[in-house]
């Protein structure tokens, strides 16, 4: 990053006291060019990741990231902010845990504030057959050196008081803690990849929707889009819920549906709990905003849309699971609410790869984990573009996995890509 770029505390001196007259745009807002060594489709952070880390790991920037809307307008946008890394099977553990190592030097390696606060995620235990599963589950964090902590109902009584801990359905009986997780700013992570990114010359191009692919002797050679062509030698896809409509076009379908997810936030609160918890007997999660506002969601709508809003039995079963543990979410005032697109996989577990149509590179399927996913998703999928191979940390994640039956099921559902 130039000199002059460089955020620090002296720069916000000189431009408090100068009316903020040497302010300039974080980045470039850049018209398309005719062609690019390589084009991003999809303008996340997943998809500025990715070219921030080919600029700057592989010395590769003649690339030009797409985005239908305004970068940070999709799934960066709407999800609850936490990152963690705490999974059990060998084929997420040690991809989550470099994500995290990521996380923890965020701020640092983009000289801008994402708002990192590493307080910590506790997973409730609600019968004996779940302690031995979190227990599990612990010891395969601290295997890939993720941390963990095995705690008492006690333990966690005296980190959360307020919950429901003699729930006559749901006691609480102790939790899971890996005290290492935490939450960012979501829209600050795509702000600050974007920064960096362009002042390592990548160009970022908003309103630009691509409607279909250029090809040449088989290969893809570019995208159609609503600002005319743009030819690459490489296309990625980083779309999150929307693969499967831009793959339509190429004439393949993935082992992915999209679904919607929804989020919510309360009235501003005092201050009343440190870090993110998990319900262990439904699917509700919360945490509280720097503002605070309690930040929260739970499961998917049961059926595929692409649409970026809910609907109403699913917020009906987000606020039951909540009041099951929270007695007072009732009381509370909810200000809004909002939902993403998520690309849910046959198996709950992400696909990053080379594509079936020689040019073509994908990065989707990240059912509920992209956010936490973003440093490392950008990281790898880089080097897979770069290199032309799996990143040796993604290895699992080739979509070949679902020929060969080496699936990673996290959760042991099944092919149920709505139960993931």
């Amino acid at each position: 990053m130039l000199p002059h770029m460089r955020y620090s505390v002296f720069k916000v001196l000189r431009d408090g006291l100068t009316s903020n007259r040497h302010l300039t745009p974080a980045w470039r807002d850049a018209a398309p060019k005719p062609h690019y060594d390589i084009v991003i489709v999809g303008g996340g952070g997943h998809g500025l990741a990715t070219a921030y880390y080919l600029a700057k790991v592989h010395g590769l920037t003649n690339i030009a990231v797409v985005e239908k809307g305004w970068i940070g307008g999709g799934n960066a946008g709407r999800n609850t902010t936490i990152f963690r890394s705490n999974y059990l099977l060998p084929g997420n553990e040690p991809f989550y845990e470099w994500s995290m190592k990521l996380w923890e030097g965020l701020e640092q390696e983009l000289n801008y504030n994402v708002m990192v606060s590493q307080s910590g995620i506790i997973n409730l235990i609600h019968s004996d057959a779940q302690r031995d599963a979190y227990a599990r589950r612990g010891n395969a964090m601290l295997l890939n050196g993720a941390g963990a902590k095995l705690l008492s109902r006690e333990d966690v009584r005296q980190r959360l008081p307020f919950l429901d801990f003699d729930n006559a359905r749901f006691p609480i009986k102790g939790g899971l803690q890996q005290p290492r997780a935490g939450t960012a700013r979501h829209d600050a992570v795509v702000w600050g990849y974007a920064r960096a990114a362009s002042a390592l010359g990548v160009d970022i191009i908003q309103n630009c929707e691509v409607k279909d692919f250029l090809f040449e002797d088989g290969h893809i050679a570019g995208v159609k889009t609503t600002r005319g062509d743009i030819k690459a030698g490489k296309t990625a896809l980083a779309v999150a819920g929307s693969t499967s409509r831009l793959t339509g076009k190429l004439g393949f379908k993935l082992p992915v549906e999209s679904y919607v997810l929804q989020a919510f936030i309360s009235e501003g609160l005092k201050p009343f709990m440190h870090g993110a918890c998990t319900f262990g007997a439904g699917h509700f999660y919360f945490s509280q905003s720097d503002k605070g506002e309690l930040v929260f969601g739970g499961d998917i709508d049961g059926y595929n849309s692409y649409a970026q809003r809910g609907n109403l039995p699913v917020v009906e079963d987000v606020f039951e699971g909540g009041a099951a543990l929270l007695p007072f979410l009732p009381r509370l005032r909810y200000l809004r609410q909002w939902a993403g697109v998520c690309d849910m996989s046959m198996d709950g577990s992400p696909i990053i790869c080379t594509g079936p149509v020689p040019g073509l590179y994908l990065n989707t399927a990240w059912n509920y984990g992209g956010f936490k996913a973003t440093p490392a998703s950008g990281w790898c999928f880089a080097h897979t573009i770069a290199k032309d191979e799996p990143h040796p940390l993604t290895k699992a994640y080739e979509i070949d996995r679902f020929r060969t039956g080496h699936l990673i099921d996290e959760k042991g559902v099944g092919a149920q890509p709505n139960l993931h």
